[in-house]
């Protein structure tokens, strides 16, 4: 009996340890992602510079652009999360149901 509790332990700790590894890799990606996110604004911000020849104006037309994807997120999360409702485990609660008929029916006879 303890070796197969050892074994478990063994291969809990082996998957808690990939899913850290995994972790921290997606957790480095979604930081490099980010600063790539702002050098390419930077990016586009100093190209419609060069287009328009003004400064003030490139970087204006990415932060409005910026600004209608940040409320077009905005309003799409709030929709899904209006509609969503609280989280209910339903088949749990059913199954406990179940359990509960089926100990009453089986205590009857």
């Amino acid at each position: 009996m303890r070796e197969e509790i050892e074994l478990a332990k063994a291969e809990v700790t082996v998957q808690v340890t990939t899913l850290a590894k995994g972790a921290a890799a997606g957790a480095a990606g979604a930081v490099f992602g980010v600063f790539a996110i702002v050098f390419l604004l930077l990016t586009i911000a100093w190209g419609l510079n060069s287009l328009l020849s003004s400064l003030w104006l490139g970087f204006l037309i990415v932060l409005i652009l910026l600004t209608l994807a940040a409320v077009g997120a905005f309003l799409f999360a709030r929709s899904k999360l209006n509609k969503a409702g609280p989280p209910v485990p339903t088949m749990a609660i059913d199954q406990a149901k179940q359990i509960r008929s089926d100990l009453q029916s089986e205590a009857h006879t």
